[in-house]
């Protein structure tokens, strides 16, 4: 994946000014605008022709939050939350203000990846989503929302899929960025969210994907809001909850300078999951922590390393966590962090 795991805030912002970087130099290559179209083909046709134009118009609001947008990085921690509020939210009817979104512009990355299953059934990877704020020629705003495949996750059955269709191309292979756009919406500010309406698919003529094990996954076919919508409103609305904490990710000198070459924001801020002050235990002056709320984790599997240095992993069985007695964020009831 393009993060390591359990990297620390310094790594997180190093790598996070790395990947803008190259995301940059992507969307500025011919083969970005390439790779738009044809993505565009196989999508729904809720968005119409595909003129030159309208590619172009596409291309540059959903390159500007690489270069511009104020970064966020989501702590593997936070990923079960707000991937929990994702699939039980329903925007259905809800009238957006123009203040839900912490900036006009911006990327959120996901060191661990969610998944979006399309309503034909394919599986891809979401490993950053991004957002830009556009106005239309007759005064109606809207948020248009992205979804963005982790190149390198190896569990991602989209990466495999490409990795037999460019086979014969590898000097292409290696011209595509670390991610590539593969959801596309708009959401409007201040009028109703209407309903998704896709396509209605025949079960038998595809083979439905399944999601890598322990992975969370937003499955279009079910979803009563859009994917990659939901799960950016519920980075918007969480990552302002009293549950999260946002921390600035100090800098070293080499990231600090690749950023100015590329002349790309670089506060990167990282959304965890907010903690009180240390209780230290009488006799042993071991902090321990406790949660405010509970929370449902899901199933995973948990990497770990032996006294050899061998990687294994063991499945972890879903269960809530927190105190007692504590709120609990599962269901319908994430509908509260929604405003």
């Amino acid at each position: 994946m393009n993060f390591l795991p359990n990297d620390t805030l310094v790594g997180y912002a190093r790598t996070a000014v790395d990947l803008r970087a190259r995301m940059i130099d992507y969307n500025s290559s011919s083969i970005a605008m390439s790779y738009l179209e044809a993505l565009f083909e196989g999508m729904p046709a809720e968005y119409g022709t595909m003129t030159p134009d309208l590619l172009t118009a596409i291309h540059n609001v959903t390159g500007s939050p690489w270069r511009i947008g104020e970064p966020y990085i989501v702590a593997p921690a936070m990923t079960a939350i707000i991937a929990a509020a994702a699939e039980a939210l329903d925007l259905s009817g809800e009238v957006l203000p123009d203040d839900i979104a912490p900036d006009d512009q911006g990327v959120v990355f996901f060191p661990e990846p969610l998944y979006h299953r399309g309503h034909t059934g394919k599986v891809s990877s979401i490993g950053a989503i991004t957002w830009s704020r556009v106005t239309s020629t007759t005064g109606r705003s809207s948020w248009v929302v992205a979804g963005w495949a982790d190149q390198h996750d190896q569990y991602d059955p989209s990466v495999a899929r490409r990795r037999a269709d460019l086979a014969h191309w590898p000097d292409l292979a290696r011209l595509l960025g670390p991610y590539l756009l593969s959801d596309y919406t708009e959401i409007p500010i201040g009028r109703p969210v209407e309903r998704p309406e896709l396509p209605v698919v025949d079960d038998a003529e595809h083979d439905w994907e399944p999601t890598p094990d322990g992975r969370f996954c937003i499955d279009e076919a079910t979803a009563r809001t859009r994917g990659c919508t939901a799960i950016a409103y519920a980075f918007w609305c969480i990552q302002a909850q009293p549950l999260a904490t946002v921390a600035a990710a100090p800098m070293d000198r080499p990231a600090r300078r690749r950023a100015a070459r590329a002349a790309i924001k670089h506060d990167t801020r990282v959304v965890m999951l907010r903690r009180t002050s240390p209780l230290a235990e009488p006799g042993d002056g071991e902090p321990k922590w406790h949660y405010r709320v509970r929370f449902v984790v899901r199933g995973h599997w948990r990497r770990l390393t032996d006294r050899d240095g061998n990687p294994y992993r063991i499945w972890i069985n879903a269960h809530i966590k927190g105190p007692d007695g504590a709120p609990l964020l599962h269901g319908e009831k994430v509908a509260v962090l929604a405003r």
